[in-house]
């Protein structure tokens, strides 16, 4: 047995499938999330390439491969000859490396928590309309810590996500987000006197935003529906939607998410709300 480093071309990777006659079956959406990678310049060369066996029969890597004829990029790549065919049943049983853990090795504080709320942040502004679950969701660990990079305060806002969470149940993730998303594109607006509505629901009246998003989680939280108490993606809707109308100073009595409904943008700065805003509260 002996392994080489080579640059994988994409012909030559369409070249080495055809050796490919005795794996498990090929999962279009790992070939498509590898190919982003490789075309995002993430690719790193490691000791985790391909192998083939005594015989030439491709036994690992055929995504690798599948993925750089995809992308249509030439990339170094571990190359193994001669591997026993009797190994193949202890290839790839380990743990793979998930967010939290890239996280969590740079020395991030709740990285759990802040791996989901990277995910769905980078979900947010590049696929709002996208289901949050699912192939077309996968977020590489490159690109949870290139959004980290780009969005800093999200750890803070990950702190105030918590609070919310332990008040009104709201998922943690969706709360970080929904703080971070309209803090950045309103600062103009006191959220501190947000936050403090939905967490004690104090002298709030009937149709004020806070009580009813403080209602709408606690409600889910203790109901039936219990596939609806951990979406993220429902949830953040849910917030904007009371955050909106919270800084239009609209009441809203009722918060639902109808089939095939977009993720709500945050209402861009007015004179007539800042205003109004300002005048309601001296």
């Amino acid at each position: 047995m002996h392994m080489e480093v080579l640059q994988v071309s994409p012909e030559l990777a369409a070249e080495w499938l055809t050796r490919n006659t005795s794996n498990r079956p090929l999962s279009k959406s790992a070939v498509q999330q590898l190919a982003g990678r490789i075309q995002r310049g993430e690719w790193q060369l490691t000791h985790q390439g391909i192998a083939f066996d005594e015989d030439g029969v491709l036994i690992d890597g055929q995504h690798r491969l599948a993925a750089i004829a995809k992308a249509g990029a030439t990339v170094p790549l571990t190359v193994t000859h001669g591997v026993p065919r009797t190994s193949f049943t202890v290839m790839d049983t380990g743990r793979k490396r998930t967010g939290r853990d890239a996280l969590a090795l740079v020395g991030e504080a709740n990285s759990t928590h802040l791996a989901a709320a990277l995910r769905g942040l980078h979900l947010y502004l590049n696929a709002p309309n996208s289901a949050w679950s699912g192939g077309s969701s996968v977020t590489s660990n490159d690109q949870l810590l290139t959004m980290l990079v780009q969005h800093p305060g999200i750890r803070d806002a990950l702190q105030h996500g918590i609070a919310l969470n332990r008040a009104c149940r709201i998922t943690v993730t969706a709360a970080a987000i929904g703080w971070y998303v309209t803090t950045e594109t309103r600062p103009d607006v006191d959220q501190g006197s947000w936050k403090e509505g939905i967490v004690t629901g104090a002298r709030l009246e009937p149709g004020d935003p806070r009580l009813t998003l403080r209602n709408t989680m606690l409600s889910l939280a203790t109901g039936k529906a219990h596939r609806r108490r951990d979406d993220s993606r429902e949830h953040l809707l849910y917030y904007l939607k009371a955050w909106n109308a919270w800084a239009e100073d609209r009441p809203i009595k009722l918060l639902r998410r109808s089939p095939n409904e977009t993720m709500p943008r945050i209402t861009k700065q007015t004179t007539a709300v800042v205003t109004h805003r300002v005048l309601r509260q001296s």
